[in-house]
């Protein structure tokens, strides 16, 4: 199967939940154009508090719909974009992916992945439960945070759902990714 944008979201203001809409322009080193999270410099409001220089490591969030697959087998009811995501993809292991992975969107857009969502507490104000039905863990007893990965946008373009997804891995030794 080859590795499609579905759906595409943005929102001005810090909701949880962004709507989908038709396309989304990505801006180089600045995120989506009209997201609340756009800027070089940390946009979410807790990171913010903390220290509002950081840099944006979370510029475009993405998940894959194969998530909303296995949430909907435990009885949960999440679509594009309820998640707060701005792309949504099929076909691609998002989460395998290493830290500074580049994912072509579309005919020009690159985002380079720079690290794993850490879900808060929002997701269980969405719907209860939900917090421990994307958290998982291995077998080795380490947790998995399955809710997306982050990045930051290295060539700008219109991104569309029905646009491929491809990627460029960056040279090994691959890092795996850890929360941003």
């Amino acid at each position: 199967m080859n590795a499609v944008v579905t759906a595409v979201s943005r929102s001005s203001s810090h909701s949880f939940s962004k709507p989908n809409r038709d396309s989304i322009r990505l801006l180089a080193g600045l995120g989506i154009e009209g997201d609340a999270h756009l800027g070089t410099t940390v946009k979410h409001r807790s990171r913010v508090a903390k220290d509002p220089t950081q840099p944006n490591l979370r510029q475009v969030h993405l998940i894959h719909e194969e998530l909303f697959d296995e949430l909907e087998a435990k009885g949960f009811a999440v679509s594009a974009g309820d998640m707060g995501e701005n792309v949504t993809t099929r076909g691609i292991d998002l989460l395998g992916l290493p830290a500074g992975a580049r994912l072509l969107l579309g005919e020009n857009a690159v985002v380079e992945v720079t690290g794993l969502r850490n879900p808060c507490v929002q997701i269980d104000r969405f719907q209860k439960g939900l917090m421990k039905a994307v958290l998982d863990k291995d077998a080795q007893g380490n947790l998995i945070r399955k809710s997306g990965i982050m990045g930051v946008v290295i060539e700008g373009g219109d991104v569309r759902p029905g646009d491929a997804v491809r990627v460029q891995l960056p040279p090994e030794p691959h890092r795996p990714l850890d929360v941003v």
